[in-house]
């Protein structure tokens, strides 16, 4: 054991572990979720690339000496490739702003430093959590723009993954082009179509969400380091902004760019609200497209039964048989919970005061939940349901033939009174309506089956009337 002391009092912390007094103390006091900052690896990276920026920017400066620099620097290294993960135990949702997380980071960078110059862990008499790891910086401006940075890389894997669930939506566009179906509006019969064209609508509304996704994730370039405390730069050089922001962004790839009023920037939290919206935006359309495989594979034989989806397991412990939509539902479940996400975030982001928002830690969690279902989903429902989707093709098309709503396209020709009695008559009588059409005359031969053809429906086309 080793003892450590800060302005509450003395504690004694395990000589194996890297964190110190200030993180232990958050452990005791934040017995929350049981769920560690280390569970979000993006966040810890990231942490360490803000310290090592610092560090940089610090020497640049002649504010910190090049042995202390350097071994920050070193320290950060190992901490970004995932080395160390371990160490980070404080809980995911604390009070504080993000200051038990900025001092886990801190403790676990200075003792790493001490060690690679030699000296014990808790000397921090030669490297100080504070006064070398924290320098020029608060938790304040160092906990945003690390969130700010995991999200830009999340962000990105999502857009990944809903990428790939776009294209396997594409494939089907294809494979279903020559599929004739009934449309639907309002659980009701409406015109034909091409499963192809169905299809094609939900690649279409993905691929929007994509491009939703990377204009939101553009709010995030923006950071407030070198805000410090409450915007006005205190403790930190005169031309620190410029300078940290540059090592940052020469070290992640980014193309960061300091906020115009840093002020506003360490209280403002819209951005945050903007990517939680895109992404419940996305719940919603996903949940909408898995309601509709849902019923488009209903049955097999009492429900729509249109389309087949991969059976991945058993149903039911009751019913022999029985296979169940199980990938829709758990991406339904999935679009739930961003939508209560979202409305967190929203609360959370409402109560910032003054000069600063104290809930960052929900919100970044809540985040990063949201992305990380999201992506896992995307992922499940490209490959455990949609690659194998398989149509019931000669089903599909007994259905268009079969529907009265077929009586649509004689509208132009005969008009909608003409076409709305005979559409009556064929649901009183069970006919069809190209059945009922030849026998009362209303057109040729020739024309109903140039008009009544489903293939033909699918596509604009006006017929005048005669």
């Amino acid at each position: 054991m080793r003892r450590e002391h800060d302005l509450i009092g003395e504690m004694q912390i395990p000589s194996e572990c890297y964190y110190g007094i200030q993180t232990l103390r958050a452990v005791h006091n934040f017995e929350i979720t049981g769920v560690p900052i280390s569970s979000m690896p993006e966040l810890v990276h990231c942490l360490a690339y803000v310290k090592k920026a610092a560090a940089l920017a610090n020497l640049e400066l002649g504010v910190l000496p090049s042995p202390i620099a350097k071994a920050v620097a070193d320290a950060c290294d190992e901490v970004i490739e995932g080395k160390l993960l371990g160490q980070f135990v404080v809980d995911v949702i604390q009070g504080g702003a993000g200051t038990s997380t900025n001092m886990n980071a801190n403790e676990v960078i200075a003792n790493r430093a001490l060690e690679l110059m030699g000296f014990e862990k808790g000397r921090y008499d030669v490297v100080h959590p504070l006064n070398h790891v924290n320098c020029s910086q608060s938790t304040n401006d160092v906990y945003p723009t690390a969130v700010r940075l995991a999200l830009l890389m999340k962000l990105s894997g999502l857009m990944e993954e809903m990428t790939s669930l776009q294209e396997s939506f594409t494939a089907k566009i294809t494979e279903f082009a020559d599929v004739i179906k009934i449309g639907r509006t309002q659980l009701q019969d409406a015109v034909p179509m091409t499963l192809g064209q169905e299809f094609s609508a939900y690649a279409t509304t993905i691929g929007e969400d994509v491009q939703r996704v990377g204009e939101a994730r553009e709010l995030l370039l923006e950071i407030n380091l070198g805000a410090t405390a409450i915007g006005t730069g205190l403790n930190a050089p005169p031309d620190y902004a410029r300078v940290v922001t540059r090592h940052l962004s020469g070290l992640t790839g980014l193309p960061l760019v300091t906020s115009a009023n840093l002020i506003e920037a360490t209280w403002d939290t819209g951005a945050y609200v903007q990517v939680s919206s895109v992404l419940k935006r996305v719940a919603v359309k996903l949940s909408k497209i898995c309601n509709d495989l849902r019923l488009l594979s209903s049955g097999p034989r009492a429900g729509l039964g249109e389309i087949n989806l991969p059976a991945v397991q058993p149903g039911s412990s009751i019913m022999p048989g029985k296979v169940n939509p199980v990938i829709p539902e758990v991406v339904n479940q999935v679009a739930y919970e961003v939508i209560g996400n979202d409305v967190t975030i929203s609360f959370a982001s409402e109560a910032g005061q003054l000069e600063l928002n104290a809930m960052e830690p929900i919100i970044a969690f809540n985040l990063f939940r949201s992305i990380d279902m999201l992506g896992r989903s995307c992922r499940v429902l490209a490959d455990k349901c949609v690659d194998g989707i398989t149509a019931n093709r000669e089903r599909c098309r007994r259905m268009v033939e079969n529907s009265i709503s077929i009586v649509t396209a004689l509208n132009p020709i005969i008009g909608y009174e003409k076409s709305s009695a005979l559409a009556r008559e064929a649901l009183e009588t069970d006919r069809s309506i190209y059945d009922l059409a030849i026998e009362k005359g209303v057109l040729s031969r020739e024309t109903l089956d140039e008009i009544l053809t489903p293939e033909n429906m699918t596509h604009p086309r006006y017929l005048k009337r005669r």
